[in-house]
């Protein structure tokens, strides 16, 4: 027979074990960790959770000097703590705490869902001869192992959401990294309760969040957070969106619009699984163990929240000039609330500023080197993510004046241009022809924004082969300066020609 993977951890666990005996303490094994291997689920970071009556603080702080191990207070309140060991591999953390009740019932009951609120004595873990043993001695006073077998999120209690109401959108979390359903008794639950989300920090709810981003199916979760009513809780700027039209190119208006660029870009991202360029860029981290996909996601979402504030009636025609810098703006606030990094900020502020240019790209019969290096220059490393996006907004654009050959013109541009992307983060940079002191003491010039200028055009020039050497390059600074010059002194050019 073969013996479950909590076996596997006897040997991390035995100086644990040991130190709990030493001390007369009655260890239980909990959560997570409990849950998962009972259906065979790995995680690759272990964390371990275990409570005992009282003294947790004490007790696991000894233990980490005896582990030789990082000790972390999570919650002294609560007798909340965190071991932390290192190994070759990684690490591995064990976190203690107390009772939260008079008995290990009571503490399993305030627990959030049914399938955590599992036990297992640490000596019967060591006891055990075969997996049998270990699913008779699991502690399940409230039919967690049941609801395992049928994969369903349920709450312990009534009070549950009123306890921690982050609970509300771990409902959804764990629902969506288990494939479980939520029960529609819990549901009716969450819908009575969500207002108490409202109290809950948002770095906790950003986390879970971004446990919803991280899933190739985002859109039916996001979809279930905004029917539950808590989507909006989070992103009050969204009730502007709902129900506004947008006129003939589009065939939903603002909000339903924003969610199915999400469906859209699940799709896109799914279909390009084996692209290894694709999925190397979006598996990169950019900050706190959030990646770009998530992040892109986020962006999705965020798109198009400038809209009703520039949305303008000229005649007939609805226009939303300007959107995506108001856009922009609004998603930097939205990202501070957030307490997203500055690379996180800026990568979404990037890609929501330029979400419209594959468009205008795309409307050109042909696109031009120059068009083409203004955007990757523009975009930067966001240009993969822009396009990508980008694609996902025109398959969910299906209005009266939007055809399908226009949407497949627009997705065989974005992709051309995402290989050309690809193609170009291999090339060698380019050596700079000249630089600031070149153009200074060349034309007898003084430090001011018109080098700039100068330099940013000869970059130009250079990446689309229009000049290969300094010569080359100090002709066309002639050129660019004494064109400045004009436009900066138009009057005394006139009499000058006079």
């Amino acid at each position: 027979m073969k013996l479950s993977p909590l076996f596997d951890f006897r040997g991390l666990l035995k100086p644990v074990l040991d130190f709990s005996h030493k001390n007369k303490i009655q260890l239980y094994l909990v959560g997570g960790i409990l849950r998962d291997t009972l259906i065979n689920r790995r995680k690759e970071i272990l964390d371990f959770d275990f409570c005992l009556e009282s003294g947790a603080v004490e007790f696991a702080q000894k233990l980490a000097k005896q582990m030789m191990a990082g000790f972390v207070l999570l919650d002294d309140a609560h007798g909340s703590c965190r071991v932390v060991k290192k190994t070759k591999d990684g690490y591995y953390t064990l976190d203690f705490t107390d009772f939260r009740g008079k008995s290990l019932k009571d503490d399993l009951h305030h627990r959030d869902f049914t399938v955590n609120c599992l036990a297992l004595s640490l000596e019967t873990l060591f006891e055990a001869r075969e997996e049998k043993d270990l699913q008779a001695a699991v502690i399940d006073p409230w039919s967690g192992l049941e609801d395992l077998d049928k994969k369903i999120v349920r709450v312990v209690n009534k009070s549950t959401f009123d306890e921690d109401p982050l609970r509300l959108m771990r409902a959804f979390s764990l629902a969506a990294n288990f494939n479980f359903k939520i029960d529609p008794l819990t549901k009716k639950l969450i819908n009575l309760k969500s207002k108490k989300l409202k109290i809950v920090s948002l770095e906790r709810i950003r986390d879970e969040l971004f446990k919803l981003f991280s899933l190739p199916e985002s859109y039916a979760w996001i979809s279930a957070l905004d029917k539950a009513g808590l989507l909006k809780i989070i992103f009050p700027e969204f009730d502007k969106m709902r129900g506004k039209s947008q006129g003939p190119y589009h065939h939903l208006n603002i909000f339903a619009h924003t969610l199915e660029s999400l469906s859209q870009f699940d799709k896109v991202i799914a279909a390009q699984n084996k692209n290894k360029e694709i999925s190397a860029y979006l598996k990169e981290e950019i900050s706190s163990g959030r990646k770009r996909t998530a992040l892109i996601k986020l962006a999705v979402l965020l798109h198009d929240i400038g809209k009703p504030a520039t949305m303008r009636k000229e005649g007939k025609k609805l226009s939303f000039h300007g959107h995506e810098r108001v856009g922009m703006r609004m998603a930097q606030e939205i990202s501070k609330r957030l307490k997203l990094s500055n690379e996180e900020i800026q990568m979404l502020s990037k890609v929501i500023l330029w979400h419209l240019r594959p468009g205008y790209l795309a409307d050109n019969a042909v696109i031009s080197a120059r068009a083409k290096f203004r955007f990757f220059r523009d975009a930067g490393k966001e240009a993969g993510s822009v396009l990508l996006l980008s694609v996902a907004d025109q398959r969910a654009t299906k209005g009266r004046l939007s055809p399908a050959a226009t949407r497949l013109h627009h997705e065989k541009i974005a992709f051309n241009l995402l290989k050309e992307y690809f193609k170009k983060q291999k090339e060698e940079v380019l050596v700079k022809l000249v630089n600031g002191n070149d153009i200074i003491s060349s034309f007898k010039l003084s430090p001011s924004p018109l080098i700039g200028v100068v330099l940013k055009e000869l970059e130009e020039l250079q990446a689309i082969g229009k000049i290969k050497t300094k010569e080359e390059a100090l002709i066309e600074a002639k050129k660019i300066i004494q064109n400045e010059k004009k436009i900066k002194n138009p009057i005394s050019s006139v009499k000058k020609n006079i």
